[in-house]
C-alpha cells in the first residue's frame, strides 16, 4: 500500500488535483482599513515634477532648508502632485544623494490654476497650485500680440482666483500702446520692457512675497525675462521662426524658482509656452470676472442676462450702443461675448 492509498477502501483518496489553489489575483488590498496617520511627516513645497520623482523643499527659508527627492505613496495613486503643491513626507528626508522619501499627503489647496486642450474638451490640465499672481508675458511684436490670448489667460485667472498682472515685452519693436489700449478698463498692473531695458526692479518688487505662476506665447521672451530675475535659473531661450512668427517651445516643465529681491523672497513658477488656452472646464459664471469694467455695469442687468449681442435690455449692450464706454468698450464687450458665444455652443455650459 502506498501512501496516497487508502487503507479503508470507504475513505475517499487524496492527489494533487484535490487541492484547491487560491485564483491569482491582480493587485492586493491592504490587510488592514486602518492606515497609519504619519503624524511624524514634514511639510514640504513641490518645485518639479520629473517622470514620478518629486523634487521637494523642506524646512523653507531656515537653516536647515534642503532639496529632497520624492515618490508619491500607493495611497496617492490617483491624485495628481504640481509644482506648487505643499505635500507630507515621511522616510528619508535627508536630501542626501541617493535618498527617497514619500509624498503621503496633499495640503489642501489655496489655489488651482488649471486650463484644457480645447474649449470642447473638460479634461483639466492642472497647470501649478497655490499660486496667488499670474504674470502674462506678451510681445509687442515678433510674435505680434494675441489680444484673445490675453483674454484667456485672464479668464483663468480670475476663475482660480490668482490676481493677474501684464508685462509687454520688445516695446523696442513696436509702441504697444494700442494693443494696451484693450485692457485700458480693467485693474491690470503692466510692466513695459525692452530688449536694452527690462524693468526688473520693479517687477522683482511686484514679485516679493508671492508665488508667481509665469505664462505666456512662446517666443515672447518669457524664459529671458525668468532667467534676468533668476540669474541661476538657466531656462532654455528660443527664437521666433521668421516664416511663420511662431515661437519655439523651450520650456517643457513647470518649475519653482526662488527670487531673491531688495524686497524680500518669492517664487517665479515658470511653465511651458503655449499657442492656446483652453477654457473647457471654467465655470462660465466667472468669465464675467475678467473683465472688471463691464461686471460693474453688469449689475444693472436682468436675472439670467447671457450678455450675448441678443441678450434682451443687457444693460452692458445698451452702454456700449450708447458710447458711453467708447472704442475700449465696444473691444471689451466682443472678447466677452466671444467667450460666452463660444461656451454657448458647448454641450453642457
Amino acid at each position: 500500500m502506498t501512501w496516497w492509498e487508502s487503507a479503508d477502501d470507504d475513505e475517499p483518496e487524496f492527489d494533487e488535483s484535490s487541492v484547491r489553489v487560491r485564483p491569482n489575483r491582480k493587485g492586493s488590498k491592504p490587510r488592514t482599513k486602518t492606515r497609519p496617520d504619519h503624524e511624524n511627516a514634514l511639510t514640504g513645497r513641490i518645485l518639479s515634477v520629473d517622470r514620478g520623482r518629486y523634487t521637494v523643499m523642506l524646512d523653507e527659508n531656515l537653516s536647515a532648508e534642503r532639496r529632497v527627492t520624492a515618490a508619491r505613496a500607493s495611497e496617492l495613486r490617483k491624485q495628481a502632485v504640481v509644482t506648487g503643491d505643499r505635500v507630507d513626507i515621511v522616510g528619508d528626508t535627508s536630501g542626501a544623494a541617493g535618498s527617497l522619501s514619500r509624498i503621503v499627503r496633499i495640503v489642501p489647496r489655496v489655489t488651482l490654476l488649471r486650463r484644457s486642450a480645447d474649449d470642447t474638451d473638460a479634461v483639466e490640465r492642472v497647470i501649478v497650485a497655490n499660486a496667488d499672481q499670474m504674470l502674462i508675458v506678451v510681445a509687442a511684436a515678433n510674435p505680434e500680440p494675441r489680444i484673445r490670448l490675453v483674454d484667456r489667460y485672464l479668464v483663468a485667472a480670475y476663475d482660480a482666483g490668482v490676481s493677474p498682472i501684464l508685462c509687454i515685452t520688445k516695446t523696442d519693436l513696436a509702441d504697444p500702446a494700442v494693443f494696451l489700449s484693450n485692457f485700458a478698463g480693467l485693474d491690470l498692473p503692466v510692466f513695459e520692457s525692452r530688449d536694452d531695458a527690462m524693468p526688473l526692479a520693479e517687477i522683482s518688487a511686484a514679485l516679493a512675497g508671492h508665488d508667481t505662476v509665469f505664462v505666456g506665447h512662446s517666443g515672447v521672451g518669457k524664459s529671458t525675462l525668468v532667467n534676468a530675475l533668476v540669474p541661476d535659473a538657466h531656462r532654455a531661450v528660443g527664437v521666433v521662426n521668421t516664416v511663420t512668427g511662431r515661437g519655439r517651445h523651450t520650456s517643457s516643465s513647470t518649475i519653482s524658482l526662488r527670487l531673491e529681491t531688495d524686497a524680500g523672497r518669492g517664487w517665479v513658477i515658470d511653465t511651458p509656452g503655449v499657442r492656446s488656452f483652453g477654457l473647457g472646464h471654467i465655470n462660465t459664471d466667472n468669465i464675467l470676472k475678467a473683465f472688471t469694467d463691464l461686471a460693474q455695469i453688469a449689475l444693472k442687468c436682468p436675472r439670467g442676462c447671457t450678455h450675448l449681442p441678443n441678450s434682451p435690455d443687457c444693460a452692458i449692450n445698451e452702454a456700449v450702443a450708447a458710447g458711453k464706454l467708447g472704442e475700449t468698450g465696444k473691444a471689451r464687450l466682443d472678447s466677452l461675448q466671444r467667450l460666452l458665444a463660444t461656451f454657448a455652443a458647448v454641450p453642457g455650459h
